[in-house]
């Protein structure tokens, strides 16, 4: 049985939020898991944004990160080849990378691009959880991560809008959204 990474990414933003073209990373959270959810590594680290390096207010209070943590922080011309090395022990056993929703895969996409940066990523298979697990589910739309784990009988654990944590709750859903 193969491993599925989660991602989950913070970035950039503003109250009413931006157009994805002019938001960037600011976090990656990653969990590694087998195929009955359980996490087998993680990664974590935030990331410097080159085009707006000072946060805005509604973007620290979302996120609880802090202006200090992004100034400490490398671009991601230089996390994503640290990320690249962490994955690359899993690459043979990886099915594929999931996300709640689609943002995370289109900024990943975006930046990848405007940073001529390599990924392993982009040869595989990308499911955006939010509407797989809408579809299984029967769901009218897609729900939030917080109402889709209610729905599943479960709660939040740790903080909202931190990347590792979004990607591990995330992660939690995946064994009922593939059941079958």
């Amino acid at each position: 049985m193969g491993h599925w990474l989660v991602i989950d990414l913070e970035a950039t933003t503003e109250e009413g939020g931006w157009p994805v073209e002019e938001m960037e990373i600011i976090e990656i959270g990653a969990s590694l898991v087998d195929g009955a959810g359980r996490e087998v590594d993680h990664f974590q680290r935030f990331v410097r944004p080159l085009r707006r390096p000072l946060l805005t207010a509604f973007c620290r209070q979302l996120t609880h990160i802090s202006q200090d943590e992004i100034d400490a922080a490398r671009p991601l011309n230089q996390v994503w080849p640290a990320f690249e090395r962490w994955l690359e022990p899993y690459h043979a056993r990886l099915e594929g990378w999931l996300s709640w929703g689609d943002y995370d895969r289109q900024q990943l996409q975006l930046e990848w691009r405007q940073q001529q940066l390599a990924s392993h990523l982009g040869g595989l298979p990308h499911t955006d959880l939010k509407r797989h697990f809408a579809r299984v589910r029967q769901l009218k739309r897609p729900v939030g991560l917080h109402a889709a784990l209610t729905l599943a009988g479960m709660s939040f654990q740790g903080r909202q809008h931190r990347a590792l944590e979004d990607a591990r709750n995330t992660a939690r859903l995946l064994p009922l959204a593939f059941a079958d």
